[in-house]
């Protein structure tokens, strides 16, 4: 396995077990994340599951098919994207051990139908709707660096700075090691290893 891949904005890269956030405004600087690091992992190989939820999935595979023959991605089932209601949110909640374990099988399952690497991304803005178990956002985000090692991947994490209050997102950087913004990613000074960010939160 390389030491870095390319994220897909030229010049920027990322090492295999990244557990990146990155900040934007309105959907349009989304997708100038969102559709390059898609569009970089279907062309090396890489199982790509994608979770929106401000768009229907079709929004993506469609910005996706201005640059690319997306058949051969779909037939193979190297790309997958999917809903916050059908992935996050399943079963008309949020848990944190659900959402986990979702993983789990997805990247799991990936590497047992021949993918050697995954690159995972969602968008969060799912965790601002009034249901059940969305208050497990941060706890959820900093267990999900336990999870990281276990497989080679990478997760990015989409959080609209428009959308999110200015202490939640203090927290999404205690929980992130690295971050991308202005389309440089940077180690993240803010972070805290889980076992002490949770202890704090206790």
């Amino acid at each position: 396995m390389p030491n870095s891949i390319a994220l897909g904005i030229p010049g920027v890269r990322i090492a295999p077990g990244d557990h990146l956030c990155a900040f934007y405004r309105g959907l349009a600087e989304r997708d100038k994340i969102l559709i390059p690091y898609l569009s970089e992992g279907l062309r090396r190989g890489d199982k790509c599951i994608c979770v929106v939820d401000a768009t229907d999935p079709e929004v993506v595979l469609t910005a996706l098919a201005a640059d690319l023959d997306l058949g051969p991605y779909l037939s193979s089932q190297q790309l997958d994207v999917q809903r916050s209601s059908d992935t996050y949110l399943r079963e008309g909640r949020f848990s944190t051990p659900l959402m986990l374990d979702f993983w789990d099988q997805a990247v799991g399952g990936a590497l047992a139908h021949g993918f050697s690497f995954t690159r995972a991304v969602g968008e969060m803005t799912w965790s601002l709707r009034q249901m059940p178990g969305v208050d497990e956002l941060i706890g959820y985000e900093s267990k999900l660096n336990l999870f990281l090692p276990r497989y080679p991947q990478v997760i990015l994490c989409l959080y609209d700075l428009d959308r999110f209050s200015g202490a939640v997102l203090m927290d999404v950087l205690k929980t992130h090691p690295k971050v991308l913004v202005g389309g440089i990613v940077f180690d993240n000074p803010y972070y805290l290893e889980p076992d002490e960010f949770l202890a704090i939160r206790q």
